[in-house]
């Protein structure tokens, strides 16, 4: 009836057009959950009614099935944004692109579906145990030049070494962080780092900063790891292509050696051993390949039998 005469009432004068004397609440609650209130006000002292109440009831309950139905099709639309980017993913894992084509699709479309500042996949370097940024949908110059890190290092080279998803909600304000000025400049907060791992061995991590604090879901957590088990399977597959071809080159270069020096055996009455250390001598001289040195044996070997 009067709020100021309520031991529950706390006035806060902050609208001199916001005094009122008599006050109701009705909770807004949606499966059993407080999500909102409704308010009533009026300036004068009264006592309201048990139908005005009822009334109030009515509408909360309409208002708390209104939002939860709005929440559902809500998270129905994320599910399936997020199961068309991950089908999107896939195709372009299999698909014939070059691995830097893929890896800059993949931070695309992961940046747009997690509503992120900035995506970046970080791959590690085998030769020196640093982790360099591979591809990242990011414009800023500042961030793409950002130095290598040490496996182990700053919250990247952490997920990488303990081979854990990363989180952390704040970089700008976290010790373990290496890089907070460039956070602050870039306008950075919240950070998920998930390694990227094939056969249990880490091969990278896919990092996904927000501009705000965001605390990510489990079912985040659990779409990032898709995209990032995704991108380890294309990183494997273009190695295997990469190491195929080069056994394939080598077999191809194997079989030319062979084949010239057959014609310098036969030429010149050279021994195997004497006719590969000539192409030898003949590579080192000349800085050509072995294939070059085979392949112009070949060429004038057969230019003279042209001409016999």
């Amino acid at each position: 009836r009067n709020a100021s005469d309520d031991a529950r009432f706390k006035f806060f004068h902050r609208l001199p057009e916001d005094r009122y004397q008599a006050f109701v609440s009705v909770p807004i609650t949606s499966k059993g959950k407080m999500v909102g209130v409704i308010n009533v006000q009026h300036k004068r002292s009264k006592r309201y009614a048990e139908e005005t109440l009822a009334l109030l009831l009515t509408i909360a309950n309409q208002v708390g099935g209104a939002i939860a139905n709005a929440r559902l099709y809500d998270d129905m639309r994320q599910k399936a944004r997020r199961l068309e980017i991950l089908s999107q993913v896939s195709e372009t894992v299999a698909s014939n692109r070059l691995i830097e084509d893929v890896l800059q699709l993949i931070v695309t479309m992961t940046a747009q579906l997690m509503n992120s500042k900035i995506c970046s996949i970080m791959l590690v370097d085998q030769a020196s145990g640093e982790l360099r940024i591979a591809a990242t949908q990011s414009l800023s110059d500042a961030y793409r030049r950002k130095p290598p890190l040490k496996v182990g290092q700053s919250m990247s080279g952490r997920a990488v070494q303990d081979q854990h998803p990363v989180y952390v909600a704040d970089v700008k304000a976290e010790d373990g962080y290496f890089y907070r000025d460039l956070a602050k400049q870039e306008g950075l907060h919240s950070l998920l780092s998930i390694p990227m791992l094939m056969k249990e061995n880490p091969i990278g991590v896919i990092n996904v900063y927000t501009s705000s604090y965001h605390a990510f879901s489990d079912e985040e957590v659990t779409t990032l790891q898709a995209i990032a088990n995704q991108s380890a399977v294309a990183i494997e597959h273009t190695r295997l292509m990469e190491k195929s071809f080069e056994m394939q080159e080598a077999l191809e270069v194997r079989k030319l050696v062979e084949r010239a020096k057959g014609f310098l055996m036969a030429s010149r009455g050279l021994s195997e051993p004497e006719a590969f250390r000539l192409m030898q001598r003949q590579s080192m001289n000349l800085r050509k390949s072995m294939r070059e040195i085979a392949d112009a044996i070949i060429l004038a070997e057969e230019l003279q039998r042209a001409t016999q």
